[in-house]
């Protein structure tokens, strides 16, 4: 099992709900195929550095998860299968950037709680 984070742009024009659902669709498509789900960020409506197909804001989203190598390519293709998906790029996390992410989540959930 590998350990890999997913950051997927989704088009601005959804609403929260559509978007929500959207997340969790592919959250289930990993854990349908044995994935773990150890981290799920939404970080919400943000400006992009430029416009994709003349959009200039999207809905970022961060999965982080370990699976073994096949499911990658399941996710990507339902990735380029959904037309609500703008971006998206899946990296595999080394040692070093799984305990970098650990510390991050720290973060993070130290600011949603405040």
């Amino acid at each position: 099992m590998n350990h890999y984070e997913t950051v997927f742009i989704l088009t601005p024009v959804l609403s929260d709900e559509q978007m929500k659902e959207t997340v969790a669709k592919f959250t289930k498509l990993l854990t349908d195929k044995g994935a773990e789900i150890v981290n799920e960020e939404i970080w919400g409506l943000k400006k992009m550095a430029y416009a994709i197909d003349k959009k200039s804001t999207g809905f970022y989203n961060l999965l982080e998860f370990t699976a073994e190598p096949s499911v990658i390519k399941s996710l990507e293709t339902g990735f380029r299968r959904d037309e609500k998906v703008i971006r998206f790029m899946t990296v595999k996390l080394d040692k070093y950037a799984v305990e970098y992410a650990a510390k991050r989540k720290s973060k993070y959930a130290k600011k949603e709680e405040a």
